[in-house]
């Protein structure tokens, strides 16, 4: 067997999130299952990702290490893809694991995008995949705000109850935030983030759109270092996992 790098995208609604869960279906699972179906059955090999979606969360280039044949990229990729139907998960590119590399821990950096639908009328098709607001946001006094939250901070405001991380430092390289048309679309770049960290941040920004809290305020939040003073977590559907920055990069295909 090979240690492989997998970027994946799968469409998280119907899941309870990347991890292994008692009650309910992962993303985890269904990788791990489709592993052992390629290998020809047996012990099912552990799926590690470079960074864990919660419940009704998407991802666009989750990275997975993982145990399988000594195939070619296209072999392992097609062969994986075939035994993930019909769940919406599929492989986009994979390559053999550089020695001594880890998923998660040899990351240098995560992305995420967040989008909310702010049109008057509620989404069709995008129903599980955006956060719908009726009313317009003020997306430049979003973004504006949304700078000072930038660098090396205490983001404990933004931080989840349930967070299992040693510390609440960490250090935000961008958060942006720009109008397409009908869409409010945020990204946001740092080499780690807290549990809920984005989607938290993204409920406070809404405050900022709505016209409610100045920047001034989001500013005062964040020193604040509580999350009760914090506005409320935006739902998981409109998280996107969009990318994970490795040195050297790996040589997916």
């Amino acid at each position: 067997m090979t240690l492989w790098a997998l970027e994946i995208e799968y469409d998280g609604t119907p899941f309870m999130g990347w991890q292994r869960q008692k009650h309910g279906l992962a993303v985890q699972q269904v990788v791990e299952e489709a592993a052992a179906r390629v290998k020809g059955g047996g012990e099912v090999s552990e799926a590690v990702a470079s960074g864990r979606t919660d419940a009704g969360v998407h991802a666009a280039a989750q990275i997975v290490q993982i145990e399988l044949p000594d195939f070619t990229p296209f072999r392992v990729r097609e062969a994986m893809n075939f035994h993930l139907k019909p769940h919406p998960i599929v492989v986009l590119r994979a390559c053999p694991a550089p020695e001594g590399w880890n998923a998660r821990f040899s990351s240098i950096g995560r992305t995420y995008r967040y989008v909310i639908s702010n049109r008057a009328v509620p989404p069709a098709l995008e129903a599980k995949r955006v956060w719908h607001l009726r009313q317009r946001l003020d997306e430049q006094a979003m973004h504006q705000a949304a700078q000072r939250l930038l660098g090396h901070h205490d983001f404990s405001s933004f931080r989840a109850s349930a967070c299992q991380a040693k510390s609440p430092l960490r250090t935000l390289d961008r958060l942006d935030v720009a109008r397409r048309g009908e869409k409010i679309i945020i990204e946001a770049a740092a080499r780690s983030f807290l549990h809920h960290q984005v989607r938290n941040m993204v409920g406070s920004l809404v405050k900022v759109g709505e016209g409610a809290w100045t920047a001034q305020k989001l500013a005062e939040v964040l020193g604040a270092r509580n999350r009760a003073v914090a506005a409320q977590t935006a739902p998981p559907e409109g998280l996107y996992f969009t990318g994970v920055a490795y040195d050297p990069p790996l040589a997916l295909e």
